[in-house]
């Protein structure tokens, strides 16, 4: 079982932490995020460090102890550093481009797709073919981030769409006429 509950979330300088009723803030930097906290799990700040407790030893406090760390965790690393996801598009005639706040992919429709980024996340372009989503929340620039991916999620014979960076694309070898074959 895992114990990542009880680690501590070390606090970095410049970010401070205040615990309220069912929530802590977050403030950094980057800016500011709220986490909310179960009843079934307690959070005290001591000597520059966030520690989690939890009410009893059933099964779904034992859930929401790692979950609440975790999530308090990345919202302390959100307000000072800061997520990042890239995004690459490859394809003949495959682009993207930024119309004010909305992204714009050009990725083999008969359309243009306009996706519009959530609350707090940013994206930019910095050419035709890269896709940069930034943002404090690590939930919403993942799920922007898997917006963008799903449109055009990369097809295993030609490699076509759009993929995360670093992501393998298993490829696999198209049909071929056979040798022999019928006379």
């Amino acid at each position: 079982m895992s114990r990542i509950g009880f680690k501590p979330v070390v606090l970095p300088s410049g970010v401070s932490v205040e615990v309220k009723d069912g929530e802590v803030v977050v403030k950094g930097a980057k800016g500011e995020l709220s986490v909310a906290v179960p009843a079934n799990v307690s959070v005290e700040v001591k000597d520059g460090e966030l520690l989690c407790h939890r009410a009893g030893e059933e099964q779904k406090d034992l859930e929401m102890h790692g979950t609440t760390r975790a999530n308090l965790h990345n919202a302390v690393v959100g307000v000072s550093e800061g997520f990042k996801k890239e995004l690459e598009i490859s394809g003949i005639g495959y682009r993207c481009a930024m119309r004010g706040t909305d992204l714009v992919l050009n990725v083999g429709f008969s359309h243009e797709v306009v996706l519009h980024p959530l609350e707090g996340v940013k994206v930019t372009t910095p050419d035709e073919t890269h896709i940069v989503v930034e943002g404090i929340d690590k939930q919403k620039v993942g799920q922007t981030a898997a917006l963008i991916h799903d449109t055009k999620r990369p097809e295993p014979y030609g490699g076509k769409g759009i993929k995360y960076k670093g992501e393998v694309i298993i490829r696999k070898e198209g049909k071929r006429a056979s040798a022999g074959g019928k006379k």
